[in-house]
């Protein structure tokens, strides 16, 4: 079973939890994902690749209390251990020379984007990063992404920190000033990667997005995470996660999204009111995510 290395929490609702699991660790790379069980009757959740240790074989997930599993997830002790933790799967992410890349990430999705970062920098590339959050105590990995960018911007919804407004704007100006960009990545809450992507369109700038469907096997045998790019049915699980994001269609990925809302909004209530649930006096003012 993985042994839990580390499991610390980073923020509001945020974790992060470091797993030893070298065979995964070292077939791995960047924009692939995890899919784990906390326990024998727990589900299956999909996690994206924060972090690859190679040398040690240790595998970081970034992920944040949005229902029963992850506030399940955030009992689990260092030196505790998981049921299962299956991968790698899905496609790598595309990485090659193009002069200059950008990478964007939008709330838990700077966690992902941080492995093809590093990608993308290795390959050659001059990196701009920019990052958002709704508010500053909200943002993370801010000293991770530094470390590896040529250029990195700070965007926070309220203005608490960096530039007040929202990651496309810092995008927009850098477009609008005759920056040359050869690729773009955008991982973040599904809102963002349609604007990134609607806005990049008109410039002609390759853009790709991390999808995040609904997901159960992961392997493409069940459909569930099914989405639609340029009209043509794919599954994330074994075509993606990554996609042309001038090609997908958001308005289904959302639909998709929110099929299940209530049902895991019963299922977090039901785990929080348990007697021997001790999260639920860390999650106290939880609000289950619209």
């Amino acid at each position: 079973m993985p042994k839990v290395l580390d499991n610390v929490q980073i923020g509001p609702l945020t974790w992060k939890m470091k797993v030893e699991i070298p065979r995964l660790v070292a077939k791995a790379k960047a924009g692939q994902f995890v899919i784990i069980r906390v326990n024998e009757e727990g589900e299956r959740v999909p996690m994206s690749i924060a972090g690859l240790d190679k040398e040690n074989g240790a595998l970081t997930i970034v992920y944040q209390v949005v229902g029963k599993t992850s506030a399940l997830m955030t009992t689990v002790p260092a030196g505790g251990e998981l049921s299962d933790c299956v991968g790698p799967l899905g496609m790598p992410s595309h990485v090659e020379n193009w002069g200059t890349a950008c990478v964007i990430g939008g709330g838990i999705g700077i966690a992902p984007i941080y492995p093809i970062a590093q990608a993308y920098k290795e390959a050659g590339n001059k990196l701009i990063t920019i990052i958002g959050a709704r508010s500053k105590e909200l943002l993370f990995y801010e000293e991770e992404h530094k470390a590896v960018a040529d250029e990195q911007y700070v965007c926070t919804d309220d203005g608490s920190y960096g530039h007040h407004g929202f990651v496309s704007d810092v995008l927009k100006k850098l477009l609008d000033d005759g920056v040359k960009i050869g690729m773009i990545m955008a991982i973040g809450p599904v809102p963002m990667m349609r604007v990134v992507s609607n806005l990049t369109k008109q410039y002609n700038t390759p853009t790709w997005v991390s999808l995040n469907p609904l997901m159960i096997d992961g392997t493409g045998m069940c459909g569930g995470c099914r989405v639609s790019i340029d009209g043509e049915t794919k599954f994330a699980c074994v075509d993606g996660p990554d996609f042309d994001g001038h090609k997908v269609d958001f308005d289904l990925l959302t639909r998709r999204l929110s099929a299940y809302h209530e049902q895991e909004r019963e299922a977090m209530k039901r785990f929080l009111t348990d007697p021997g649930c001790r999260l639920a006096k860390d999650v106290e003012n939880f609000s289950y995510p619209d």
